[in-house]
C-alpha cells in the first residue's frame, strides 16, 4: 500500500480481506450445513465493528486503531480485522471484558442455530454488534434482539450497527434474565460462557425453539419442548468465551489435578469433562471415567433441563453417567 493509506485504498483492502476471510471460512466447512450464512459474512464489514482492538504482545497488549495517523498502522488494523481470530475489544485493569469472536467459530455457531426466514432471535452478549449484524442481515432488523449488561458495550454496539446500516433491537440488561418483553423467541444464542442454563431462556423460547450457548469449554444445542423442558447434545467444537457478567456467571475455585497423569491434564477433552462435572466428580474419578469410556468426544455429552432439575450426561440422559449442574 506504500506510505499513503487513503480511504479508497483502505476500502479496497477491506473488500479483498473480507473476501479472503469468506474463502477461509468456506474451506473450513463451517457453514456446510447452512450455506446461507456465506452471503452475510461476505456483506457485513467486520472492520466497522472493531474500530480498535488489542493484540497480545510481550508484557501486555498493543492497541490497533483505525484512526491512527500512521498509514502502516491503519493497514495493520484493517488486515487484522479480517483475520480468522478473536479480537480483544475491551479491557479493564488487564481483564478482558469483551471481544469479537473468531469468525469461523461464529459461522459454526450460526449454522448450528438452524435459523429460517421469519425466525426471531435473542443474542446474549452484544459484544461489538458484529454477530447481531450477521443475524440482522440474514433475518431482518425486526427479528433480532441483542442484550448486554454493560451500557458502554450496548451503546458502542448500537453505533457500530448503525454505521454498517443495521438496526436490530439493542437492550441493556442482565442477559441471564433474557428479554421478556420481546419474547417468545425461536432461537437464543449466547456469545458468553455460563455454567448453567438460565430458566428464563427456556421460558422465553417457543416450543421447538433452539438454545445455543457456550458451557464447560463446549457448545451445547438445546431443543425446547415447552413447560420448562429442554434437552440436547454438545457440538464437537471447542469454545472458550468471556464469562457472562451478572446473574448466572461461571464461578468456582480452580480444580486441583494432583494424581492425574500429565497426558490427561493437558488433554482438551479431559478438561472439558472436568469443567462439566465440577462439584460432582473429583479429578481422579473423572479421569477413571474418561479412560473407561474411551476418552469420549464432546458430542457424546448432553444436558437436560426439566423443571427445577438440570443435569449433564454421557450418552443417555437417563443413563448411569449423569451429573447435576450448579443451580
Amino acid at each position: 500500500m506504500g506510505g499513503h493509506a487513503s480511504g479508497r485504498e483502505l476500502d479496497g483492502l477491506a473488500a479483498a480481506a473480507r473476501a479472503a476471510l469468506v474463502r477461509r471460512i468456506e474451506a473450513s466447512g463451517a457453514w456446510a450445513a447452512d450455506p446461507g450464512w456465506r452471503e452475510a459474512f461476505a456483506a457485513v464489514p467486520r472492520h466497522l465493528f472493531v474500530p480498535y482492538y488489542y493484540v497480545g504482545v510481550a508484557g501486555g497488549y498493543e492497541r490497533r486503531w483505525g484512526e491512527s495517523t500512521d498509514p502502516g498502522a491503519r493497514e495493520r488494523w484493517m488486515r487484522g480485522a479480517y483475520e480468522d481470530t478473536p479480537l480483544a475489544t475491551r479491557l479493564r485493569d488487564g481483564e478482558l471484558l469483551s471481544s469479537s469472536s473468531q469468525p469461523s467459530l461464529m459461522a459454526d455457531m450460526l449454522a448450528a442455530l438452524g435459523v429460517a426466514d421469519g425466525h426471531t432471535v435473542l443474542e446474549i452478549g452484544a459484544g461489538t454488534g458484529y454477530n447481531a449484524a450477521l443475524l440482522a442481515h440474514r433475518l431482518g432488523d425486526d427479528k433480532v434482539t441483542t442484550v448486554d449488561l454493560d451500557p458502554e458495550i450496548t451503546e458502542s454496539a448500537r453505533r457500530h450497527l448503525a454505521a454498517a446500516g443495521y438496526h436490530p433491537v439493542v437492550v441493556t440488561g442482565d442477559g441471564a434474565r433474557g428479554v421478556p418483553e420481546r419474547a417468545p423467541f425461536d432461537r437464543i444464542i449466547a456469545t458468553c460462557a455460563l455454567s448453567t442454563v438460565p430458566r428464563a431462556w427456556v421460558a422465553q423460547s417457543r416450543p421447538g425453539g433452539r438454545i445455543l450457548m457456550p458451557l464447560a469449554t463446549g457448545l451445547i444445542v438445546l431443543t425446547v419442548a415447552g413447560a420448562g423442558h429442554a434437552e440436547g447434545r454438545f457440538l464437537h467444537t471447542p469454545a472458550y468465551f468471556v464469562p457472562l457478567r451478572g446473574a448466572g456467571r461461571p464461578g468456582g475455585e480452580p480444580v486441583q489435578l494432583g494424581g492425574v497423569p500429565r497426558r490427561a491434564r493437558e488433554d482438551d477433552l479431559f478438561r472439558f469433562l472436568l469443567a462439566l462435572t465440577r462439584g460432582s466428580l473429583d479429578p481422579q474419578e473423572a479421569h477413571a471415567l474418561w479412560e473407561q469410556e474411551g476418552r469420549p468426544q464432546r458430542e457424546r455429552y448432553g444436558i437436560t433441563v426439566r423443571g427445577e432439575r438440570e443435569w449433564a450426561w454421557l450418552d443417555d440422559p437417563e443413563g448411569p453417567y449423569a451429573w447435576p449442574l450448579p443451580s
